[in-house]
């Protein structure tokens, strides 16, 4: 994962962890309380080391033994700890306690806040390097309704110390900005690692909601996750929430495909269900235990040097509105793709792909900044469990290319051969030969230049969606 650090002239300018602390303890308008599960009292420790803790800490809690934790906030009926739902627990049992203990007729100015995390470090062995769930609810005024951001992070320092030294620093951050930078919710995340190393941990998952963030669109703070070199792929569900790659992943067969879906075409839901019929009736693969992702590269939404965020929400808008999973990843290369969700499950995978894209991935120049080389990257895409289904494309001859008759150069001829002749490359069939001829570059010119019978190759209530909300660039004055 890259690390960007920001300019002198931004570090310069950056408040202190202490000064941050003491700002928010000063503020004689601030009061709420602190639970911390499983990595100690790490952000509590800040507002306390500053002074005047007194008048912004009414309780600190560390429900460490598990007996304890399932008293207070309920069990769990996974019987795990370290998730969202027992975050959430925990902040609204502590959000009650402080209004039911604290009367409002004797603090009629005060804004309430309950910060949790629920946190699990490195093991002993050090194998598992330990993850989290932290979190603050908030007001922004005595009358206000309360707000929410909650987050998951993924540590990668070797020593649990400097675990949960980031944790600390991480927490107190994110108290700072809920009540200082609530208004600016891009710059709140990236404040986020004000004084830590992007390397050090990991945020993968981040959700905003209430009041104050009435305007703000989850998937695009996903994009700012990856955009920022903050984590390298994430994922959001159908209703437009981000979501843990890690829980939605976990232990599943998984189906991704690949695309630019600007927009999403008939070819691409073709694909899609017929790459799922074939999918589902491999030996190992259970339809309940199955997901299916469709990928956008973070180098398929750049346009002009620059990340286009209208562009991207409307791609995202319109996969949503079909009911499917979205990962938007940083992951140039298929191989790092299929590396990445290897970490989550060792069950079926599959990649569903076009033929050029397919001759593409036999490209040696993706390969020349890895040590193997196209040898290396094969080895971790080609591994065990995964598959490639082919769609087949129609060339310049009007001939139809399959796996048996693409061309590729001559050097990777017998390369080939191995993975086709071992099962690992699966030619799709029973597709739709008119859908060979549509092409979204070719229909995305057609939107903006308000062409008839553009509509006719997307998916039904796609072509509405995107004259209503002028996506991609349609301009309903434009005459052809």
């Amino acid at each position: 994962m890259s690390t960007q650090l920001p300019g002198e002239h931004e570090l310069e300018n950056r408040p202190s962890i202490e000064s941050k602390a003491l700002r928010i303890n000063l503020n004689e308008h601030i009061y709420g309380t602190f639970a911390e599960i499983g990595a100690g009292q790490e952000v509590a420790r800040h507002f306390f080391r500053v002074g005047g803790a007194s008048g912004t800490i009414a309780k600190t809690i560390s429900a460490y033994d598990k007996n304890f934790s399932d008293n207070i906030y309920g069990e769990e009926e996974d019987g795990r700890y370290v998730t969202e739902t027992r975050l959430n627990k925990m902040l609204d049992h502590e959000i009650k306690l402080l209004e039911n203990r604290i009367p409002r007729s004797e603090h009629p100015n005060k804004m309430f806040f309950t910060y949790a995390n629920t946190v699990t470090t490195i093991d002993f062995a050090k194998k598992f390097k330990g993850h989290g769930w932290m979190g603050i609810r908030f007001q922004t005024g005595p009358d206000k309704e309360f707000s929410k951001i909650i987050l998951h992070v993924r540590f990668h320092q070797s020593e649990a110390r400097f675990q949960q030294e980031s944790l600390g620093i991480m927490g107190a951050n994110l108290i700072y900005g809920a009540f200082y930078k609530n208004d600016q919710p891009k710059k709140l995340l990236k404040y986020l690692y004000d004084h830590i190393d992007k390397d050090a941990i990991e945020i993968d998952t981040i959700n905003f909601s209430g009041p104050n963030f009435e305007g703000v669109d989850n998937r695009l703070m996903s994009l700012q996750l990856v955009k920022k070199g903050m984590t390298e792929a994430v994922m959001f569900n159908p209703d437009g929430n981000n979501i843990l790659p890690a829980r939605e992943l976990y232990k599943k067969n998984i189906l991704a495909l690949r695309g630019s879906f600007r927009p999403v075409t008939k070819v691409n839901i073709d694909m899609f269900e017929k790459s799922l019929e074939v999918f589902l009736q491999e030996q190992e693969v259970k339809e309940n235990k199955t997901v299916v992702i469709f990928e956008i590269t973070l180098s398929n939404l750049i346009s002009q040097g620059e990340i286009d965020e209208k562009d991207f929400m409307d791609r995202a808008k319109l996969l949503c509105s079909l009911g499917h999973i979205v990962m938007i990843s940083n992951f140039k290369e298929y191989y790092r793709l299929v590396d990445y969700l290897s970490q989550y499950t060792k069950k079926q995978m599959a990649l569903a792909m076009g033929v050029n894209s397919f001759v593409d991935v036999f490209d040696e120049n993706y390969y020349k900044d890895i040590s193997g080389g196209i040898l290396e990257a094969f080895g971790k895409m080609f591994y065990n469990n995964l598959k490639v289904y082919l769609y087949p494309m129609k060339n310049d001859q009007g001939d139809i290319v399959t796996s048996n008759n693409l061309k590729l150069h001559p050097r990777m001829k017998d390369f080939y051969k191995f993975f086709k002749y071992n099962g690992k490359v699966v030619d799709i069939y029973d597709y739709e030969l008119e859908y060979l001829d549509v092409f979204s570059r070719k229909i995305l010119k057609q939107i903006k230049n308000n062409e008839k019978g553009w509509d006719q190759h997307l998916p039904e209530g796609i072509s509405e969606m995107i004259v209503k909300n002028k996506m991609f660039g349609f301009d309903p004055g434009i005459k052809k």
